[in-house]
C-alpha cells in the first residue's frame, strides 16, 4: 500500500510505503551489525579512558562532567538532523544510511588516532568534540539502518545482536587498556610533553583501525532496501525545492515528528533522564572512586575501572541474545525495569567493596542492565513508529539520551563539590539511587497506548 500526502505547497510530499520484508538469516542481522564493533570500541574508550586522560592533563573531580560536554551536545545537534537526512537520502551504490555511518566512522578514526598526541588539556577536549561529531553521525543512521532492513517479528532479535557488539566493541576497547598495560608498561613516552602513559596510545591506535574496518564491513556485506518509486520521487521533490527550504527542512522534520511523537515515548523520556544521568556519573567518576576506596594511583585505577567495564560488557554479550525469548515471555517493560533495578543495585553495593576481585561481580548485574539498554527501547520504539519516519525518530531518542547527559554535565559539578563533598563514593551513590528511580518509571511503560499523540 502505498500512500502520499503534502502539508504545505514548500515542502515535499511526504510518502507511507509498506512494503513485506523478507525473513533475514542469522548471518545476515549478524553482518549488518558487525559495523556496531568500532562505534562502540570507540565509545568504550570514551567511557573509560577519556576521562582518566583529562586527569591526566590536569582537570580536576569537578571539572570532569562539564568537559563532558561535547557528548552531549553533538548528539542532541547531529543524531536527530543525520536521521532526518538520511529518511531521505538514497545513493544506488551506497544506499540510503551507509555514506552517513561511514563518514562518521573516518571522522572518528582520525580523532582517535590523534587523542594521545594531545598536548594539553583543552586540546584533548576539542578533539573529543571532534571524535563525538563523528560518533554521532554514525549511530544513528545504523540504528535506523537494522529498523530498514529487519521485519517486525525479528526485531527484537536484530537489536539485541546490536546490544551484543555493543558489548563486544567495549570489552576489547577496556581488555586493551589493562592488557596493553601489562604488554607495554606504564609510563609515559620519555620526552613527551603530556603525561599520558605510553601503553594507552596503543588501543586508540587499534580503535582508528576497528572504526572504518568494521563500518566498511557491514556496508559491503549488506545491501540496502532500495525505495520504492514513490520514495524516489519524494526525494527528487525534495532536491528541487529552494535552498534555504532544504536546510530547514530537517529542523521542520524533527519538529513536525516531537509534536506527533507517540506518548510511549514521552514516558520513555521520563526513564531516560534517570538512566542516563546516573551513566555519565558512573562513567566520569569510577576511576576516581577506585583511587578513592582502594587507594590506587590514576594508571592503576583506569586498569581497574577497564577491568569493572570489560567484566559487565562480558556480560552484556552472554546475555544480550538471552534478553529475546526473556522479554517475549514477560515483556519488554518488566525485563527493561527489573535489569534497570539490577544495575541501581550494582552500584549501591560497588562503594562498599574494596577486593579488586570481588568488585567485579556486582559488574555482572551492571552487564544485564546495560544490554537491556541498548536493544529493549529501540525494539520497542522501532514497532511503533512510522518506517519512513524511523530515521528521525530514533535521532529523537537520541536526544532523549543525550539532554539527560548534558544536564548532567552542567548541575553535577556543583552537586559534587557542594552537597557530596567533592567524594566519587558519594557520586557513584548518586547514580544507583537514580536507576532505582528509573526502573520504577519503566514499569509505567505501555507500547499498547502507543498510537496516542500526548
Amino acid at each position: 500500500m502505498v500512500a502520499a500526502w503534502s502539508k504545505t505547497q514548500q515542502q515535499p510530499t511526504k510518502i507511507i510505503f509498506m512494503t513485506t520484508k523478507p525473513r533475514l538469516s542469522f548471518w545476515d542481522i549478524w553482518n549488518m551489525n558487525v559495523g556496531f564493533l568500532g562505534i562502540q570500541f570507540s565509545f568504550g574508550l570514551q567511557q573509560t579512558a577519556i576521562n582518566p586522560i583529562f586527569s591526566f592533563l590536569g582537570a580536576l573531580p569537578e571539572d570532569l562532567p562539564l568537559l563532558n560536554l561535547a557528548g552531549p551536545v553533538t548528539g542532541l545537534i547531529i543524531q536527530p538532523i543525520i536521521g532526518a537526512m538520511s529518511d531521505k537520502t538514497w545513493s544506488p551504490r551506497w544506499g540510503r544510511r551507509k555514506p552517513y555511518f561511514l563518514i562518521g566512522a573516518l571522522i572518528g578514526s582520525l580523532c582517535l588516532f590523534a587523542f594521545p598526541y594531545s598536548p594539553s588539556l583543552w586540546f584533548a577536549v576539542g578533539l573529543l568534540w571532534i571524535l563525538d561529531v563523528g560518533n554521532n553521525m554514525a549511530m544513528e543512521p545504523y540504528r535506523a539502518f537494522v529498523g530498514d532492513k529487519v521485519p517486525e517479528k525479528q526485531l527484537n532479535f536484530g537489536y539485541q545482536m546490536q546490544s551484543l557488539f555493543v558489548g563486544a566493541g567495549i570489552v576489547l576497547a577496556n581488555a586493551s587498556i589493562f592488557l596493553f598495560q601489562d604488554w607495554f608498561g606504564g609510563g609515559a613516552i620519555e620526552g613527551d610533553v603530556t603525561t599520558i602513559p605510553k601503553w594507552l596510545y596503543y588501543s586508540f591506535f587499534l580503535g582508528a583501525f576497528l572504526s572504518v574496518a568494521t563500518i566498511l564491513w557491514s556496508v559491503l556485506k549488506t545491501p540496502e532496501i532500495p525505495p520504492s518509486d514513490e520514495e524516489l520521487a519524494a526525494m527528487a521533490q525534495a532536491k528541487a525545492l529552494p535552498l534555504a527550504t532544504r536546510i530547514k527542512a530537517p529542523f521542520s522534520e524533527i519538529a513536525d515528528a516531537v509534536k506527533d511523537m507517540p506518548k510511549f515515548m514521552w514516558k520513555l523520556a521520563g526513564v531516560y533522564l534517570f538512566q542516563w544521568y546516573a551513566l555519565f556519573i558512573y562513567w566520569q567518576y569510577i576511576a576516581p572512586l577506585i583511587q578513592e576506596t582502594m587507594g590506587y594511583d590514576g594508571s592503576q585505577a583506569l586498569s581497574q575501572a577497564a577491568k569493572m567495564s570489560t567484566t559487565y560488557n562480558i556480560s552484556t554479550i552472554i546475555v544480550a541474545l538471552m534478553l529475546v525469548p526473556i522479554s517475549m515471555k514477560f515483556g519488554g517493560k518488566k525485563t527493561y525495569a527489573f535489569s534497570l533495578l539490577g544495575t541501581g543495585l550494582a552500584l549501591l553495593a560497588i562503594p562498599f567493596i574494596t577486593d579488586p576481585v570481588t568488585i567485579l561481580f556486582p559488574m555482572i548485574l551492571f552487564g544485564i542492565g546495560w544490554a537491556a539498554m541498548m536493544g529493549i527501547p529501540y525494539s520497542m520504539v522501532s514497532k511503533i513508529v512510522p518506517q519512513e519516519r524511523r530515521g528521525v525518530y530514533m535521532g529523537i531518542l537520541n536526544m532523549m539520551i543525550v539532554i539527560p547527559m548534558g544536564i548532567e554535565t552542567i548541575t553535577f559539578g556543583p552537586i559534587m563539590k557542594h552537597l557530596l563533598g567533592g567524594s566519587a563514593v558519594n557520586a557513584i551513590l548518586f547514580g544507583g539511587v537514580f536507576f532505582v528511580i528509573a526502573s520504577v518509571l519503566a514499569l509505567r511503560l505501555n507500547t499498547k497506548s502507543s498510537t496516542s499523540v500526548a
